[in-house]
């Protein structure tokens, strides 16, 4: 036989409320119980949103996860100039640095005299070449005019650094993943 005292009666009451409260809140966002994919929202759509008195009524674009991988590291799937590109994330690195593979397939022409900056790679100093990306996007979190380097030798991966990550309002590292703020 179980018994019924006043602690079990209110944690059933709080459940109770609860699931009111989320049937609610889903009728009400029109969701009528059923998850949907956030969609996209472009800088166009957010400029062109409504206003409500003085104030114009800003939607966000979400958060981006990036996963962690089995190997211990956040690898992302970007958008650089339209293309896609995988990244290592690194935090460590002050800008992008972007293999020569990688650059070519960007559509990026180098001659050998624009390799002119000295960079410290895993494998030792090596020769890079500065340049400026239009853009690059990982999931809604999209960053114009990034600043770049192409290293010449001994990159042996893309690297997404500080120069994307500190242009975004946060990002935020935890065990299962890395959270990129807009």
């Amino acid at each position: 036989m179980s018994s019924f005292d006043l602690k079990s009666a209110g944690v059933l009451a709080v459940a109770t409320l609860s699931a009111i409260t989320v049937g609610l809140w889903l009728n009400h966002a029109g969701g009528r119980g059923q998850a949907g994919a956030a969609e996209p929202v472009s800088m166009e759509a957010v400029l062109a949103a409504p206003t409500t008195g003085n104030s114009p009524v800003v939607k966000r674009p979400s958060a981006h996860q990036v996963l962690r991988s089995p190997d211990g590291h956040y690898w992302a799937e970007a958008v650089i100039d339209g293309r896609a590109v995988r990244l290592l994330v690194d935090t460590g690195a002050s800008v992008v640095a972007l293999t020569r593979e990688d650059a070519q397939r960007l559509g990026l022409t180098l001659r050998p005299q624009d390799f002119s900056s000295t960079v410290n790679t895993a494998s030792g100093p090596g020769r890079a070449a500065r340049v400026t990306l239009t853009s690059v996007a990982v999931g809604a979190a999209r960053v114009d005019r990034v600043e770049a380097m192409v290293v010449e030798k001994g990159l042996i991966q893309s690297l997404l650094g500080m120069s994307y990550l500190g242009r975004l309002s946060g990002f935020e590292a935890t065990p299962q993943g890395l959270t990129l703020k807009p």
